[in-house]
């Protein structure tokens, strides 16, 4: 017997987009208040890396400075090939170039609002499909305020890409259906500046883009009538993303190849796989105590967890693993979606088949399927599956609008009563699961709360259901949006809302504003101005203070040799022993050329002022007394002073052959090594005048981002070494003239200076290193074998 079909009720071909737009504009104000009001601020990245980087820009940018390269960590930096530098971000970038020295609530913005643009390009792809008005504002609030678009909202790469993607998912539809070659051509602009982001949730919406656009193709009723008709369009989309992302992922992939980025196998990267009891979490939204403090989290991986289930091998943060988007959008995707059937659909089926393949993948090794997704390009390159969480919430949002959609207009699918009691089994066994998991674990007066809470959404969101529907039937359908929007909003703020990780007091990062009146850096900036001289720009090194300060000197204009960046020169690692982070002090390793802080390299450096967390001799417990001079103990940090730094600038008249590799393993000078007199080239060197020892000097004629002048005075000419890290892209002109760059003393740069007075300016040019490793691969590759 077929089952009844339900009566459709009408909605107007094209609904009032401004009005829509207001409902989701103030859902997303109401949501977002606490960050845009300075109250709290985006912690952890977002402020220890992605804000000092745009202070950078925007301070490189208002000083007539280019950004592409920053002497203000690592000892230098490409800041042009650094995925996370926002040098190709449009909303910092625009930021940067509006504000000099833009506030918390200004980066906080440029994250919310790339999410509000994310929710509103879903609206219109409602609108575009006469879906109802209702399913738009539930998609578009689960899409920004869901899964880890709300937990993870620190991650700001990934949400920018996330943002991106759903705007270049409109694009591209329209470009489709339209057959639009303008369409086409936009949605591959926005697209590159997706792909720019060079996370996994940009390459994870490389792959949800192209399978919808061949499903697209495929299920239509004439396929490759369908074909030639988006030819076009795609075509010019191709030449958008190339026009855009070409360039940056070139320089980005050079860098690569002499960066610290390890290889990633199946094996490693199963180690940040989302746990199959993490799903529950879809329900429940702060089952495990995610939100609270860091000892009331219970959920996988934590301790209390392995206590219980034995370790997991899992490296994973509290918040990685959340995936609620409202108890309305998950109460849909099961019963309406999943159990009776309407994910399959003609018309949105291959989203769901999008939304499967994503959740297999976030799932890792815990299911058969990433090992084969693992061979795909490109995902060798990251080493946690979790991040697919970003997509799978997007994914999961635009079908629970969707099902919004048919429940409003009553097309969806009848229950009957083993869909009842299939929907009721599920309920019950995932509230049964959660528990039995908090009772085993100990953690029931933890979970109680939130399972509380989740019961209570539960209510009130079928509640809002039933009423909106009322209101859709009589065709009202603003107002059930309306009624949706307040209802989600409600719940998405109780349990996606600020916690510690993602909402932290603004005060907290006092050190990281521009106007910072922080007693520790303003000694700093004191007392490499008060050593400051001619031949001398003096490096700091800011070490086990706190999570967010090892970046500050990008916000502060000091130069330092470390850093917050996953991503840094390989060379230059190897040598110090630099790492990703240095927040606590046995972060601080040191390396066989740099066993500690009494040693040549740090003096090369220029290593002048060290604070620490600590007393300096609990990070490096070589040091003897009188290596280092406590010159003060502010607040926040020990200040230490090492007498023996070199000046940034060395004139030298010697010069001999040198096998860095050899040097950087065995962490062995040559015998009699002198800096300040000698230097170490990787090549033969070439000959000086012979002639009279005679008194030189070398002083620093101006010092910026990607150009430093020095004025040379060599009586019978000699060696300027640059103690800044060489890297190929820099050239070197001696008095106007192109002249060989010398990588010097492992780390550094260096150039000879002709006999007499000369101007040697060191000058920072990616893009002409780009072009020219290009040309000397092609090269390679045509040569005859040898």
């Amino acid at each position: 017997m077929s089952e009844p079909k339900p009566m459709p009720i009408d909605i107007p071909a094209r609904w009032p987009l401004a009005s829509v737009f207001f409902i989701v504009l103030a859902a997303w104000l109401a949501l977002s208040w606490p960050w845009l009001s300075g109250l709290v601020t985006i912690p952890w990245d977002a402020k220890a890396h992605f804000h000092p980087q745009l202070q950078f820009l925007a301070r490189a940018w208002h000083d007539g400075l280019a950004p592409f390269w920053t002497p203000n960590v690592f000892s230098g930096h490409p800041q042009i090939a650094d995925p996370q530098s926002l040098i190709f971000s449009p909303p910092f970038a625009l930021i940067a170039a509006l504000n000099a020295t833009p506030d918390f609530r200004w980066s906080d913005g440029a994250v919310l609002g790339t999410l509000l643009a994310g929710a509103l390009a879903i609206v219109v792809l409602f609108r575009d499909r006469d879906w109802h008005p209702a399913g738009a504002v539930v998609a578009a609030l689960a899409f920004a305020f869901g899964a880890s678009a709300a937990w993870r909202i620190q991650h700001v790469g990934q949400v920018l890409s996330l943002g991106y993607f759903a705007v270049t998912l409109v694009l591209v539809a329209r470009a489709l259906e339209r057959g639009s070659f303008v369409y086409g051509f936009l949605a591959g602009l926005v697209a590159g500046f997706m792909v720019l982001g060079r996370d996994q949730v940009a390459l994870l919406g490389v792959y949800v883009l192209a399978g919808l656009v061949l499903a697209a193709i495929a299920m239509s009723e004439r396929p490759w009538r369908a074909l030639r008709g988006s030819l076009a369009p795609l075509l010019a989309g191709a030449g958008g993303a190339i026009l855009v992302a070409t360039v940056p992922i070139l320089l980005t992939a050079l860098l690569a190849q002499d960066s610290n980025r390890p290889a990633i196998d199946l094996v490693e990267a199963g180690k940040g796989s989302l746990h199959p009891a993490s799903l529950l979490t879809g329900l429940v939204a702060n089952l495990y105590g995610a939100a609270g403090p860091l000892e009331n989290f219970w959920g996988p991986p934590s301790p209390a967890w392995e206590a219980r289930f034995g370790p997991l091998q899992l490296y994973l943060a509290r918040n990685m693993s959340q995936l609620y988007l409202g108890l309305l959008p998950m109460l849909l995707l099961l019963c309406v979606g999943l159990v009776r059937g309407a994910l399959l659909r003609r018309e949105i089926v291959a989203m769901s088949v999008a939304a499967m393949l994503v959740l297999v993948y976030a799932l890792g090794r815990y299911t058969p399927g990433f090992s084969l997704l693992f061979h795909l390009p490109g995902v060798d390159l990251y080493r946690r599956p979790a991040d697919a969480l970003f997509m799978l919430g997007a994914l999961l949002a635009l079908l629970a609008g969707y099902l919004t959609h048919l429940v409003m207009t009553g097309a969806a699918p009848r229950g009957r009563i083993w869909h009842w009691l299939v929907e009721a089994l599920l309920l019950a066994g995932a509230l049964s699961a959660a528990i039995w998991l908090a009772a085993t674990t100990g953690r029931l007066a933890l979970a109680a709360v939130p399972l509380i809470i989740a019961l209570l959404c539960a209510v009130l969101s079928l509640g809002a259901l039933v009423a909106a529907r009322g209101l859709a039937q009589r065709g009202a359908g603003l107002a059930a949006a309306a009624v949706l929007a307040s209802t989600l909003s409600i719940d998405l703020a109780v349990n996606n809302g600020p916690s510690e990780s993602t909402a932290l007091p603004s005060g907290n990062y006092e050190v990281l504003r521009a106007d910072s009146r922080n007693e520790t850096i303003a000694l700093l900036k004191r007392e490499t101005a008060r050593t400051a001289g001619p031949d001398r720009r003096d490096r700091v090194e800011l070490a086990g203070i706190d999570f967010h300060w090892p970046n500050a000197s990008l916000v502060h204009d000091l130069d330092n040799t470390l850093g917050y960046n996953p991503l840094r020169l390989g060379h230059y690692s190897q040598a110090t022993g630099a790492e990703d982070h240095v927040a606590l002090p046995d972060q601080r390793r040191f390396s066989a050329l740099m066993p500690g802080y009494r040693s040549l390299l740090a003096d090369m450096l220029g290593l002048r002022f060290i604070a620490t967390g600590v007393p300096v001799d609990q990070i490096d417990r070589a040091l003897k007394p009188g290596d280092l001079v406590q010159i003060a103990r502010t607040k926040d940090a020990y200040v230490y002073e090492n007498p023996r730094a070199l000046p940034r600038a060395l004139l030298v008249t010697q010069a001999q052959q040198a096998d860095f590799e050899a040097i950087l393993s065995s962490g062995q000078w040559p015998q009699g090594f002198d800096p300040r007199r000698a230097v170490l080239l990787d090549r033969a060197p070439p000959p000086l005048p012979t002639g009279p020892a005679a008194q030189g000097s070398v002083a620093i004629a101006s010092y910026g981002t990607t150009e430093v002048t020095l004025s040379v005075d060599a009586p019978r000419g000699g060696f300027v070494v640059l103690n800044d890290v060489w890297q190929p892209w820099w050239q070197v002109e001696i008095d106007g003239r192109p002249a060989p760059l010398l990588r010097a003393n492992v780390l550094f740069r260096a150039a000879v200076a002709p006999p007499g007075r000369s101007t040697v300016r060191f000058v920072f040019r990616p893009f002409e290193g780009l072009w020219a490793e290009i040309g000397r691969r092609l090269r390679a590759r045509g040569a005859p074998p040898v």
